[in-house]
């Protein structure tokens, strides 16, 4: 529909500019649909009267008539391939999104054509005196105070051997959602830390976030990877609400040379 619409425009667009300003060395013009020379003397079509008039060649600024059709011309060729090209990432985007499976999750860029589903983490928030699943739905009761979400080993299952790794995640809603860079414990690795405020109850978050570049292919679908190359270590793709005590997480190790 969107691509019906823009070449219709383009229709409009070029049917207007098949009218050409025929210029008079006194700086007025003539609005004509078309001319040509004979001898010393300009035809044209007028588009204002509707019939063929003439006037002496003299009289015509022919260089600057031609200056400008060959402008026109170029403008409407410019105009043309970003309609093209507009075009053709729309194709593009929507081949893209079609290979995406359409349950939410990660999913990670294994190959050309080759997507590999990263599963959800079980991550349970720490605090000094308990150890307790987090679960988004019904996210556990918090109090005021100190706490870190955590998830429990070392060295995530799984693993990528790209430094850039490519990713698509697939939200269920509207959400925040980004990098991590994770932090290893005793027994687990910490996604982020927070620092919960008395009264109001809200989250403070402290995370090692990794700049991200973030491209939409679908409804609620995006591929996301990191600017700069990483280095070997425990990363995270996260789904979020700012504040809150929710997160989603999608945990994978980057080592080089990974099989």
């Amino acid at each position: 529909m969107y691509g019906r619409v823009l070449l219709l425009l383009a229709m409009i667009m070029t049917a207007a500019a098949a009218n050409v300003r025929l210029y008079l060395k006194d700086g007025t013009y003539h609005v004509v649909r078309e001319y040509k020379v004979v001898e010393d003397r300009v035809r044209y079509y007028s588009v204002e009267r509707s019939e063929w008039e003439e006037i002496p060649l003299e009289l015509a600024d022919l260089k600057r008539t031609e200056a400008e059709i060959r402008e026109k011309a170029q403008t409407r060729e410019e105009e043309t391939k970003a309609i093209e090209a507009e075009e053709k990432a729309e194709r593009e985007a929507a081949r893209e999104a079609a290979r995406v499976p359409d349950a939410e999750g990660v999913y990670y860029v294994a190959g050309p054509g080759q997507l590999k589903p990263i599963p959800l983490a079980e991550c349970k928030v720490a605090t000094s005196k308990s150890r307790s699943v987090l679960k988004v739905i019904t996210p556990i009761p918090i109090v005021a105070g100190k706490a870190t979400v955590e998830i429990d080993g070392l060295q995530s299952a799984n693993l990528v051997s790209n430094d850039l790794p490519e990713f698509y995640i697939r939200l269920a809603s509207a959400e925040r959602f980004g990098m991590l860079k994770l932090t290893p414990a005793k027994k687990s690795r910490i996604v982020e830390k927070w620092n919960l405020m008395p009264v109001t109850n809200e989250i403070i978050e402290e995370h090692e976030e990794v700049e991200v570049f973030r491209k939409q292919v679908g409804d609620l679908l995006y591929k996301i990877w990191p600017k700069e190359a990483l280095s070997p270590g425990e990363y995270a793709v996260v789904e979020y609400t700012a504040g809150k005590a929710n997160i989603q997480v999608w945990d994978f190790k980057y080592q080089s040379g990974t099989k």
